[in-house]
């Protein structure tokens, strides 16, 4: 633990002080691995009866426009975990619904407020500028002596990315493989999967095409015809993979994705084109376009029934034995609806390392927040490890 706190201070991160976490390609490769060592470092400290407790109070906001179970309940554990209470900011209760402003919830909520975690990816086009909107509120009230200090502002799932999900999914393979640098060279398939349902944000894929890319990964993206994603996150994609030496393509179909992989993740989502439609009927609140758009996606949907993951694909990554990743909740066929986008027997022999890969993101947003609040974080953690307060008595 010593080891790895000592590796913090080499990093060039000054950048993340009182700064907000919005977007993983927004973050330079010393930022995103000083995540991954925070993280392990907090796990380290947990695991060991360390209290990591850096805060005697303090308020963390949370804001979620979305149904939510690991990402809120991470969100709430993370805050726990360095000593912050967690309030839900529940829109309809407040006086939002009066016409109050941005600026100013944002500013009411923050008086004795360290962290705003923001989960908003119903509005295409809406979520992330909605989040910059607030970070820049607080950073306003912050300058003007409204606020005593600068929340930090964590993006816990937007119309654009899903950092806190995607830096979890990246621990979780840093684990596996056994270093980040071990990920250089490893195949994983990026694949759309069949489900009965619809709207299903693209903020996923594009998070993982997004961050993967950044590691010599080969990464490989499959989905069926006009189930395209943000061409610019794609862009994104190429320009990693082109600067790390590893690979991006777009593959035909899911068989040609697995072939050879050593990691598969496939997962749902709506087209670009259906989410936007979908944004401009849920802005109108034209209850009966939602429906009609609904019916005509879950009748596209089933054109490509054929999209999953089962036991033949999965013999033919690599070694028969590639790893089966989901953000969860998966649709499992036979088990949570009659087809879905995995075989059962599939996910029932990854379902404890989904669980494990799950387990990372309370210390993933921990890690983020801590590196927003301390200037000299790696003194901080040497300070936090040699107080040796216990979580248990």
């Amino acid at each position: 633990m010593i080891e790895r706190i000592k590796t913090i201070a080499e990093k060039n991160i000054d950048n993340m002080y009182l700064n907000d976490f919005f977007l993983t390609w927004e973050k330079t490769d010393d930022e995103l691995a000083a995540v991954f060592e925070v993280a392990q470092i907090l796990r380290g400290m947990r695991d060991n009866n360390i209290s990591p407790k850096v805060f005697d109070s303090g308020l963390a906001v949370s804001l979620f426009r979305d149904n939510s179970t690991r990402t809120r309940f991470s969100f709430s554990s993370a805050c726990n975990l360095l000593g912050l209470t967690v309030q839900d900011l529940d829109e309809g209760k407040s006086q939002i619904a009066h016409g109050e402003t941005v600026r100013e919830t944002a500013n009411m909520v923050s008086f004795l407020g360290d962290v705003i975690g923001i989960r908003d990816d119903m509005y295409l086009g809406a979520g992330n500028a909605y989040m910059k909107e607030v970070a820049k509120s607080v950073q306003q009230g912050y300058e003007e002596k409204v606020l005593p200090q600068r929340p930090t502002l964590v993006n816990l799932q937007c119309d654009i990315d899903h950092p806190t999900q995607t830096m979890s999914d990246a621990l979780h393979l840093i684990n596996t493989f056994g270093g980040l640098d071990k990920l250089r060279g490893k195949k994983i398939a990026m694949t759309w999967a069949y489900s009965p349902s619809y709207g299903k944000p693209l903020s996923v894929p594009q998070g993982i095409i997004g961050l993967m890319t950044r590691f010599g990964m080969d990464v490989s993206f499959a989905y069926p015809e006009g189930y395209n994603v943000m061409d610019e996150v794609v862009d994104v994609a190429k320009k990693n993979a082109e600067q790390s030496g590893g690979k991006f393509e777009i593959a035909g179909s899911m068989e040609e994705a697995f072939e050879g992989a050593d990691i598969v993740y496939p997962k749902s989502w709506a087209p670009y084109a259906v989410m936007e439609q979908r944004t401009g009927l849920l802005r109108a609140g034209d209850d009966k376009g939602l429906k009609d758009l609904e019916k005509q996606c879950l009748e596209n949907n089933k054109k490509f029934v054929s999209w999953e993951c089962t036991r033949d694909l999965m013999n033919t990554t690599r070694n028969k034995n590639a790893l089966y990743m989901h953000c969860l909740p998966a649709d499992i066929t036979g088990v949570s609806c009659k087809q879905g986008e995995v075989a059962a027997d599939v996910f029932d022999q990854y379902r404890v390392p989904q669980y494990i890969q799950a387990g990372y993101k309370p210390y993933v947003i921990a890690a983020m927040i801590f590196l927003s609040k301390f200037k000299h974080p790696g003194d901080k953690l040497m300070e936090v490890v040699n107080r040796g307060t216990k979580r248990i008595f």
